[in-house]
């Protein structure tokens, strides 16, 4: 309780630094699990490996993938008592999820065609263009032929006509980033240009797309264009990675897939 006292008393919307520090360190407090066993270990892990643990595809950025044949990553690691997770290993999670620590700013530890599917929410935005293609000709290095691959992201378009034109979005999306932070944070400033501010330089961010951006970092990645698809929240080529997306950042969110 204190310390999410001193996180509202500390939060300041205007500043991009602070506040990345802040949800960093708000971040941290869902890294503790209760347990943590080593289940493989690489540098390299190929599909014969997954496989033996029911493993089929990759979530991004989420320490416990809901996905029942999924494995959840994230640049944070997990912690158990004294155990911390170590790079190069998969861990399974209080029994019931698989888990690995790694760095999407380097080449993934995943043999060619070794997944067939792939979902990342929210994480390409936190990245430099740059970055962002090189991991994104990972993710197609690492997909079957014929795999897969959701990425959701905000959606410029979006804030844009918002911002142009006005309406609700912006005093219904203020609402839903107040439920989310729990009461961590005072209320968003509602001033127009702010909400545009914000998803270029609050939160880590990087880059910020629409769907040909997206369309066109995909491209460069080694996608085929012809094989990328706007889609709506939840609907997708397969309904059992859609229902990974999150009912609280739908009204803000592009939802894009590309078949390798």
């Amino acid at each position: 309780m204190e310390s999410v006292r001193r996180m509202t008393n500390d939060w300041d919307w205007e500043d991009p630094a602070g506040l990345e520090a802040l949800t960093n360190e708000f971040m941290q407090g869902r890294t503790v699990v209760e347990k943590l066993e080593v289940v493989a270990e690489g540098p390299v892990f190929r599909r014969d490996d997954l496989a033996a643990h029911g493993i089929t595809g990759i979530e991004f950025a989420a320490f416990k993938t809901s996905h029942p044949t999924g494995l959840g990553t994230d640049l944070m690691g997990l912690q158990a008592g004294d155990t911390l997770t170590e790079r190069g290993r998969i861990y399974r999670v209080d029994g019931e999820c698989f888990f690995i620590e790694l760095d999407i700013c380097e080449p993934l530890p995943f043999e060619d065609a070794s997944v067939e599917w792939v979902y990342a929410e929210h994480l390409i935005e936190h990245v430099s263009m740059k970055t962002a293609v090189g991991w994104l000709a990972e993710v197609r290095r690492i997909l079957a032929p014929g795999g897969l691959f959701r990425v959701t992201t905000p959606d410029l378009r979006k804030y844009a006509e918002a911002y142009v034109n006005g309406g609700a979005f912006f005093a219904k999306h203020r609402g839903r980033v107040q439920k989310a932070l729990g009461g961590v944070a005072p209320p968003m400033p509602a001033r127009g240009a702010f909400m545009l501010n914000q998803i270029f330089y609050l939160y880590g961010h990087r880059w910020i797309f629409d769907f040909d951006e997206l369309k066109h970092a995909l491209a460069r990645a080694g996608f085929d264009p012809g094989e990328v698809r706007a889609c709506a929240f939840r609907d997708g080529a397969r309904p059992d990675v859609a229902q990974l997306d999150l009912m609280i950042r739908n009204d803000e969110t592009l939802y894009v897939e590309a078949t390798a």
